[in-house]
């Protein structure tokens, strides 16, 4: 049972780093920008935040609270400034999105590689906070995986949920999803197009980022846990679509994410499937299943053909005001 329990609690721990991502590029999308620089843009999160953990670890005498509050601001406004260069190239300079978040993932994974390797000539002194992320007295509970459920799930499930609020039963949102589905029309009636595409670049950015962070500090708790986030990047775009561009979904969608990650180095221990005597390669495949899932949700979606469950009409289409 203890097993089963961990691997449960694995999933959802594990899916919350979706979550943030996800997150973060629903309220992006919203406004008719797709960022595919969202896995760089974890990566200098995670970095951020860990370099500032790092500074205040280093420093000493510092309170944990202050420890976690200061590393979390510090990998938020790092995404985020990753979301203000995105919005300067595509928004101002109408840049193509495609190429240009393509491009920010490939320099947000150098730079977050360039931080984390002078992290480490102070011996990754970062990951001595890693009691003050995590579940305090996981301890004293049955399994191994409790120790992962601490702050960052939490606020992971708060931000996703008051995004879908804002998103839907605020004059924000009207605005936010307005200036996605049609800019020239939100234009006529008054609403700032650009600063609205600013705003919530920016925002969805920052939310990214913690996602990165979250990943070092909550869940792997590893020197080398930075090399795996561009992959979670990835997949973080991917619940994008399996949640239909609802944030409150992406809180089931993160859970079973983390599952299907999981399963590849949970299912080979199941003597049932050692039975079998498949290849070990085999359950490289099984790693596969969120993306197979995302495919099935898509076809589906697209099958039916119902209008919210599309993305935004203006979706990758840069707007220019004078073609109004």
């Amino acid at each position: 049972m203890n097993y089963v329990i961990d691997f449960l609690i694995n999933a959802i721990a594990l899916g919350m780093t979706f979550l943030y991502g996800s997150t973060g590029e629903i309220i992006t999308e919203k406004v008719g920008h797709l960022n595919l620089g969202i896995p760089g843009i974890m990566c200098v999160g995670a970095a951020g935040g860990c370099a500032m953990v790092q500074a205040l670890v280093l420093a000493g005498n510092v309170p944990g609270f202050i420890i976690v509050v200061l590393g979390l601001l510090a990998a938020f406004l790092s995404a985020g400034l990753m979301g203000l260069l995105y919005c300067v190239l595509t928004v101002s300079f109408k840049a193509n999105q495609n190429v240009t978040g393509l491009t920010m993932t490939i320099f947000g994974a150098g730079v977050m590689r360039f931080i984390m390797s002078g992290l480490g000539q102070e011996n990754h002194a970062y990951l001595k906070a890693l009691p003050i992320f995590r579940l305090p007295f996981s301890a004293s509970l049955p399994g191994t995986a409790w120790q992962y459920l601490g702050i960052m799930v939490y606020l992971a499930i708060i931000i996703a949920i008051v995004a879908s609020v804002v998103l839907t039963k605020t004059k924000v949102g009207l605005h936010l999803r307005a200036v996605g589905e049609n800019p020239a029309t939100a234009d006529a009636v008054g609403i700032n197009v650009d600063a609205y595409k600013y705003g919530a670049t920016i925002i969805g950015s920052g939310i990214a980022g913690l996602g990165g962070l979250f990943y070092i500090m909550n869940y792997a708790g590893s020197p080398e846990a930075y090399k795996s986030i561009e992959t979670l990047g990835w997949l973080s775009i991917a619940l994008v679509i399996f949640a239909l561009w609802r944030p409150h979904l992406s809180i089931f969608g993160s859970a079973l994410f983390g599952a299907l990650y999981l399963a590849g180095s949970y299912i080979p221990s199941i003597p049932a499937f050692q039975a079998l005597g498949l290849p070990m390669s085999f359950t490289q495949l099984l790693k596969m299943l969120p993306y197979v899932v995302t495919v099935i949700v898509l076809t589906i979606s697209s099958v039916r053909n119902r209008r919210e469950d599309q993305p935004p009409a203006a979706l990758g289409i840069n707007y220019y005001r004078e073609e109004r």
